[in-house]
Order: C-alpha cells, then sequence, then structure tokens
C-alpha cells in the first residue's frame, strides 16, 4: 500500500510539472521494434519488474499459467521537448519498471504471464490541453501498442484467453484497443476481463463486450476513479459522475 501511495502521489506531482509545447510534431526518436526483446517491459520466461513477488505470496512458473495479460502502464512522461517520450529514454524507462510496472502489473503475475510493450507514451500536458496537440499525441502512442498488440498475438498468443488491463493513460489505449480487436468481433471469445482504471468509462463504451455484474463473470469489463473521501475533482461533472465504478 505504501509503495502504491507513492506512486500515486508521484503521478500527482507530474501535473504541476508540465512544460509549454509548440504545435504537434511526431517525435524524431526511433520506433519500437517489437521483434527486439529490450521493447517490452515485461515477457514470460525471463526475470524482470513485473515478477515481483508480494510478501505472503508464492512465485510461480510461467509454464504453468494458462492466461496472458497485456498491460497498458499510465503517464510519467512528465517534461521535455516532444509531445511524445522516446522509447530508448533510459531514467524513464527505468522509473516505469520500478513503478507502475512493479507495483501494479505484477498483480496478475500469479495468474497470467504479463506482456507490457514499452510505447511513446504522450506527455502529462496532453490531459490538459485544448487546443488538439494532445489528441494527436494519444493517437500517435495508441499506433505503438496496436503494432506491439498485433506482435503479441502473431507472436506470443498461440490462442489463450487474455486479461487486458492499464492505468490513466494506458486505458485510454486500453479502450481504443478493445473496440478495435475485440468488440463485435472473434477475439472477444478469447476475452477473460478488461480492467480499464483511472479513467472514466461509461457504461455503453462497448457494444458487446458488457461491464461485469457478478464475481466469476468472464468476457466482460470493470473500471474504476479514486480520489479522496469527500473530494469532487473540477472535472467530475464533465465524464466521471457518468463513469462506471465497480468495487474490484
Amino acid at each position: 500500500m505504501k509503495q502504491l501511495t507513492l506512486l500515486l502521489a508521484a503521478m500527482f506531482a507530474l501535473q504541476a510539472c508540465s512544460p509549454k509545447l509548440g504545435a504537434y510534431k511526431a517525435p524524431t526518436g526511433i520506433s519500437p521494434d517489437y521483434s527486439d526483446e529490450q521493447y517490452w517491459s515485461s515477457l514470460p520466461f525471463r526475470h524482470d519488474a513485473a515478477d515481483f513477488v508480494r510478501k505472503g505470496d508464492t512465485w510461480i512458473n510461467d509454464s504453468l499459467k494458462k492466461v496472458d495479460v497485456f498491460y497498458i502502464y499510465p503517464t510519467l512522461y512528465k517534461k521535455g521537448n516532444e509531445w511524445n517520450a522516446n522509447v530508448a529514454d533510459k531514467k524513464l524507462n527505468k522509473r516505469l519498471d520500478k513503478l507502475p510496472v512493479k507495483y501494479q502489473a505484477s498483480v496478475f503475475n500469479k495468474v497470467g504471464r504479463v506482456y507490457i510493450p514499452r510505447y511513446r507514451q504522450a506527455i502529462i500536458q496532453t490531459f490538459y490541453d485544448s487546443t488538439g496537440n494532445g489528441e494527436k499525441a494519444l493517437d500517435f502512442a495508441y499506433q505503438d501498442i496496436k503494432r506491439a498488440f498485433a506482435y503479441y498475438l502473431e507472436h506470443y498468443n498461440n490462442g489463450r484467453p487474455i486479461i487486458i488491463a492499464s492505468h490513466s493513460q494506458g486505458t485510454v489505449h486500453a479502450r481504443r484497443l478493445l473496440k478495435e480487436f475485440f468488440d463485435g468481433k472473434p477475439l472477444q471469445n478469447q476475452l477473460v476481463a478488461a480492467y480499464l482504471i483511472g479513467i472514466a468509462v461509461p457504461p455503453s463504451e462497448f457494444a458487446s463486450i458488457k461491464p461485469i455484474n457478478k464475481p466469476g463473470e468472464v468476457g466482460t469489463w470493470t473500471s474504476g476513479n479514486t480520489y479522496a473521501r469527500d473530494f469532487y475533482p473540477p472535472n467530475y461533472q464533465e465524464g466521471l459522475s457518468k463513469a462506471l465504478c465497480i468495487n474490484p
């Protein structure tokens, strides 16, 4: 709980650090090649941050897990000269591995093989932008996620059940991924659950994928946002008041 509190505090602190950026330009850095393992924060059958085992838990070999988990991490890119992060930024990658990957994605390592692509995420200013540049940055970031997931399907999945998990910016991309690959499509039959955390998601978000109603249901999605007791954020009426919030 202490580590999760520190992670959330760090993310909120980023909101005050947004730089002033000009008109959107596509990143000049390298494009991730998902056939190269260095562009994955986590892959099964190797040791990485998502393999963190909490006190009291038992490590389970990936060969025994029958489910795959595709996790999309939140925004930790707080300042820079471009709207999208450099996927080769070692300092940023280290923070992503030490915080959301270690303390969020690892919760799934008891039940599934965890796949986490590195992607050129949009800068934190994106979520406070009204010029349209932020939307372009998010769209660019999603293209990395889409390519990573397509590579995962072709080279790793082999028809196994899938969990989609995400937080914050990751959920922005996960919603789009679900619509493009799962919603009303054959792949929906492989969906175990989608955990769409940290972004307002209305009950009618998907055409065919339904919100979960009771424990044990599969092929459904769940979502939630957390704030201090009795606190209502400024954008509450813009979407959070209509969002689905399910006790996990």
